[in-house]
């Protein structure tokens, strides 16, 4: 039986990533992080001058550019990850930070660079067995996914893991900066035209805010565990 098509949407900092690459390493399905395509094109912008600011941004500038972003995720057999390259050029790290967080919304709101990233993602998960997350995967991308997830907690906790994880990586960071960061993004996400943060009819809502990462893949397999029973029939 083909594998399934399992998207992941939800808020910043709810862990999606997280979830979603354990529920891949454990179903030994390919892994793909949407949002880290959209940073992937933010960090060209500001690297190029694209970008100075999340005022000064050219967007022709960076539909135009679009042609010459080449995106490409990577298995590291050493850390047993999935990387992203730019370019050749593997960005895994450059993408978390606050400078691409301030921006990434505007660009991910921009029609041209969601249709072309939507191709991409279409693309990489055409033949099933794919854990996805992001925003839209569930709407827009896959919206005949199998198993569709909605993420989502407690605005403080989600700015405690993303505080955590910034001064994890050696960035020197406020906390309410992060927050407000935080809660920028969510209203970006939410209220942007094309293609908005918006949970599916047919998606299943995690509140992870009291529940530790082994704890939420044990809930997700059990769920699919389950479809994949009903599927055989």
């Amino acid at each position: 039986m083909k594998g399934f098509t399992i998207a992941v949407d939800g808020f910043s900092s709810t862990g999606k990533s997280t979830l979603a690459k354990a529920i891949a390493r454990e179903l030994g399905y390919k892994y793909v992080d949407s949002g880290a395509m959209y940073r992937a094109v933010a960090l060209y912008g500001i690297e190029n001058g694209l970008i100075r600011s999340d005022s000064e941004v050219d967007v022709q500038g960076i539909v135009d550019a679009l042609e010459f972003i080449k995106i490409e995720f990577q298995y590291n057999v050493n850390s047993g990850e999935s990387e992203i390259y730019l370019n050749g050029k593997e960005v895994e790290k450059d993408l978390r930070s606050m400078e691409v967080n301030s921006v990434v919304s505007i660009v991910s709101s921009i029609s041209q660079v969601r249709k072309a990233m939507v191709k991409d993602q279409q693309r990489m998960g055409s033949e099933g067995s794919v854990v996805m997350d992001g925003r839209d995967i569930g709407t827009v991308v896959f919206p005949n996914a199998e198993l569709k997830l909605y993420m989502t907690a407690d605005p403080d906790i989600r700015t405690e893991r993303r505080y955590a994880e910034l001064r994890s990586k050696g960035t020197v960071v406020d906390r309410e900066e992060v927050k407000e960061n935080l809660l920028k993004r969510d209203k970006q996400d939410q209220e942007r035209l094309d293609s908005p943060l918006l949970k599916a009819d047919d998606a299943i809502e995690l509140d992870n805010s009291n529940l530790n990462e082994k704890e939420q893949l044990i809930w997700v397999l059990e769920i699919i565990a389950k479809r994949k029973e009903k599927a055989l029939g």
